[in-house]
């Protein structure tokens, strides 16, 4: 099997690297999760999907390899659903260095320093790893919110759910070649893990959410944490949030100057791996 999701995932945070340098369980009749049963508790989580319009956010990037630290650089965090998620890299003075910006049509990265741009389509990207990699499912890991192919709106019928003594776990009905797991607080319903995995090998993405804060009358994680699976070499990005914001009025694509080159994506790989 070819390591196509694990390789899709880390690019996105390998480029900003570069450029910068289970429990018991319940019986369902008789379960009571803060007034509500089994359903309701299901409806509740899946009501509270797509509560922000907007996010941004001071940031500091962590990559991580072989479990120690290996660099850190401060910056930015904005996403408006639909349009775009934007990641500047702005370690001193505000001055931004780098930026990766993902769209409903692929992906952009600007590298300050050099004055050089990838610009990759989604299209490409399939045609590369064989993986049906979409802004949707970035967008759902970004914002803390469960996903599902091709879903506008998630319903009951399309998981199984089993909960334990504090935790609830979710497991997509439908989702092959790929499996998707989510874990959601009891009573809150608030997602703390996702994960996503090829079937039967041991490559997949696991993205866990932490320390939640307040944001728009509802809470929102200020510690997001991507580790990817299955490579010889471990490699995790996490994020640290700070200044949490719902204000949408900013712009939402980026510009590149005449005077910056384009790299093309075989030499993106390349310099990547």
């Amino acid at each position: 099997m070819k390591k196509s999701l694990v390789y899709l995932f880390c690019m996105l945070f390998s480029a900003l690297w570069m450029m910068s340098c289970s429990t018991t369980k319940r019986a369902e009749k008789s379960l009571s999760i803060d007034g509500m049963d089994k359903n309701e508790y299901v409806e509740k989580v899946l009501s509270s999907q797509n509560k922000w319009q907007a996010v941004t956010a001071r940031m500091t990037l962590e990559l991580k390899a072989d479990g120690k630290k290996s660099t850190s650089v401060g910056g930015s965090l904005r996403i408006k659903r639909g349009e775009v998620i934007q990641l500047s890299l702005a370690p001193l003075l505000g001055i931004e260095i780098g930026r990766a910006e993902i769209t409903p049509e692929g992906m952009l990265v600007v590298d300050r320093i050099n004055k050089r741009y990838v610009r990759v389509s989604f299209e490409e990207l399939k045609a590369l790893s064989h993986v049906d990699l979409t802004y949707d499912m970035l967008q759902a890991l970004f914002l803390n919110e469960m996903f599902a192919p091709g879903k506008s709106r998630l319903s009951e019928r399309d998981f199984k759910c089993e909960l334990g003594t504090d935790k609830a776990s979710w497991e997509l009905r439908k989702g092959k070649p790929f499996s998707y797991r989510y874990l959601t607080e009891l009573p809150e319903g608030r997602l703390t893990r996702s994960e996503i995995g090829l079937m039967g090998t041991a490559y997949g993405v696991h993205w866990t959410y932490a320390d939640f804060r307040l944001l728009a009358q509802d809470m929102f994680p200020t510690h997001m944490e991507a580790s990817f699976e299955g490579s010889k070499r471990p490699l995790s990005a996490v994020l640290h949030l700070s200044r949490l914001s719902v204000n949408g009025d900013w712009e939402s694509h980026t510009t590149i100057s005449s005077k910056y080159q384009k790299v093309e994506l075989a030499d993106l790989i390349k310099i990547l791996f």
